[in-house]
């Protein structure tokens, strides 16, 4: 069983698709089937079902699937414990970030890695935070920075970086704008409630977070839209189709700030590797720029 067969067979898994999987690998889909049917006549056993268009894995295959992924995990691990004896800062560095922090945060942080270390190939993949995690945790990529979950799982090593404070915010023609509070008092939840918004979705980590804030009031968000996307929610936002929760960096002439009788909702951010793997020089060497981020950060 060899592990580019087994790498296949992963990406078909993933993808269901073995057009898609042979773009993944770069190699041709005749390329990938023959490499299918190799694992297939070493376990004696079909591992996926072709259903007209549709990519099922067989019992099999669902049996191979973990098994696999162990596999390949600890191939690699070996390979980056062998490579780092040499003390060289080189190789593949597969990253994943979320879009907001790749837009706002990592810029600067990433500019200053690569002009210091130009052997390493950095694969950056932009993700929800939800899949990066699991990302980091099934091996497939080597560390993530992006929303922390609201609860940390044991196999991940989670390092809070940032802090993003939330501002309730609408457009400069809201309702919301131009029905001022009595003086010295604030908006309340439920006063918000009234009018529609547009919010993260609701089984991300921001959107988990905003929503136990208004179910701990009792409220039920009347949210119109949903996007995971934090820049298209300001969009939405600005162009007045609902009030919404951005973080305070995003707020700029065409939205306002809303006053609300509430404690600041914070989302952290940070990077996150998993507990068991041998991390590469090149992920090291992210790790101490990440965490000189992190001091100077503090000291401002």
């Amino acid at each position: 069983m060899d592990t580019q067969s087994l790498q296949a067979f992963l990406a078909v898994a993933d993808t269901q698709s073995f057009s898609r999987a042979a773009e993944q690998l770069y190699l041709t889909q005749p390329a990938v089937s023959k490499r299918i049917a190799t694992l297939e006549s070493q376990v004696g056993a079909r591992l996926f079902d072709r259903i007209g268009r549709r990519i099922a894995l067989t019992e099999a295959g669902n049996v191979l699937l973990p098994q696999a992924r162990r596999i390949l995990f600890t191939v690699e691990d070996s390979r980056r414990a062998l490579a780092n004896l040499s003390g060289q800062v080189g190789g593949k560095l597969t990253l994943a970030t979320s879009h907001h922090i790749g837009l706002h945060r990592l810029p600067p942080l990433l500019k200053q890695y690569t002009q210091r270390h130009p052997e390493v190939e950095l694969d950056l993949r932009f993700l929800d935070s939800e899949q990066a995690y699991q990302g980091v945790l099934d091996g497939t990529l080597e560390m993530a920075v992006v929303t922390l979950a609201p609860h940390p799982h044991e196999q991940l090593q989670v390092v809070e970086l940032w802090r993003d404070r939330l501002c309730f915010t609408c457009a400069i023609d809201h309702p919301l704008a131009n029905q001022d509070p009595a003086p010295q008092s604030l908006r309340s939840l439920a006063d918000l409630c009234e009018f529609n918004c547009v919010m993260p979705g609701a089984k991300t980590f921001t959107g988990s977070l905003i929503a136990k804030r208004f179910n701990e009031a009792g409220l039920q968000l009347p949210v119109s839209m949903a996007t995971n996307y934090l820049e298209t929610l300001k969009m939405m936002c600005s162009v007045g189709l609902g009030w919404s929760l951005l973080p305070e960096k995003m707020i700029d002439s065409e939205l306002v700030e809303l006053k609300v009788d509430t404690p600041p909702i914070y989302r952290p951010l940070g990077y996150l590797v998993h507990t068991n793997r041998t991390l590469s020089n090149a992920a090291r060497r992210m790790i101490e720029e990440l965490e000189n981020t992190r001091r100077d950060s503090a000291i401002k």
